[in-house]
């Protein structure tokens, strides 16, 4: 963990007001069962107007004529104490925002693998190389083609399997007491065979983080939709929703070991 000062950080957003007016919560937010505190409420307000009038990035969130495709996103805030003694919040987004994992005032991804020159885009190349071989061969049928294809679709088993276990060891969680813990480890502890896809890209695993990672106390969090809803009505925009279970619960169970945590609302 950093142990140098949070001053620096930009992606802390402080509050202006005087927030000592309601208590803070004793306890850390549930966060699979929640009613949002009101500190929470406060800067899920200042997050939500930010998203009304920023122009830094564009998205089709479906909520102007002009969207086609439409591409809801979750967003993420957490009140945090720093080491200094100041309030502010982290936001952060589920996955990819704008085709990016990057953007102003929001902490960053725990593995970027858009990131130019990186493996991942060089293994994606080879994968698309590899497929490229079986199309070619499938269309000429050269002699000996059946055998060739086959070599080569063992060949990207294994590459895309290799590319896979690269792309979970970038991902490993703190907590509060300092304590690492790998995305493969996590689930294998939580019976699976392996990671769901999307594992560690939720907002609330990449806020909390930032936070250990720099010494913050985490004191409440919420995550609320903003946008349509790209498939059904399951997603609606402003409202508040819990962290999913498949992908987020064995993370924050390892994330939030000893902290006291509010009773399920």
């Amino acid at each position: 963990m950093d142990t140098g000062s949070t001053e620096k950080h930009s992606v802390i957003h402080y509050f202006n007001e005087t927030p000592w007016d309601f208590p803070l919560p004793e306890k850390f937010t549930f966060p699979f069962h929640y009613q949002p505190h009101a500190i929470s409420l406060l800067a899920v307000e200042k997050l939500q107007s930010h998203l009304e009038v920023q122009q830094n990035w564009v998205h089709n969130f479906g909520l102007s004529a002009s969207d086609k495709t439409v591409i809801g996103k979750m967003f993420g805030v957490l009140v945090v104490m720093t080491r200094e003694g100041r309030l502010g919040y982290l936001s952060a987004f589920s996955g990819k925002l704008a085709g990016s994992n990057h953007h102003e005032g929001f902490v960053p991804p725990m593995f970027d693998g858009l990131a130019d020159g990186g493996f991942l885009n060089a293994g994606m190349h080879e994968l698309s190389d590899l497929n490229e071989q079986i199309r070619t061969l499938e269309t000429r049928k050269p002699p000996n083609f059946e055998q060739e294809i086959q070599s080569l679709k063992t060949a990207r088993k294994i590459h895309s399997y290799r590319l896979q276990n690269e792309i979970y060891d970038q991902y490993n969680f703190l907590n509060q007491a300092g304590e690492e813990k790998s995305l493969r480890a996590i689930f294998e502890g939580a019976s699976y065979k392996n990671p769901p896809a999307g594992a560690g890209e939720c907002a609330a695993p990449k806020m909390l983080q930032y936070a250990f990672r720099y010494g913050m106390k985490p004191v409440a969090m919420a995550e609320f939709w903003w946008g349509q809803s790209p498939k059904s009505d399951s997603w609606k925009h402003r409202h508040f929703y819990p962290a999913c279970r498949e992908k987020c619960k064995p993370i924050l169970t390892h994330m939030l070991a000893g902290m006291e945590l509010e009773e399920a609302r």
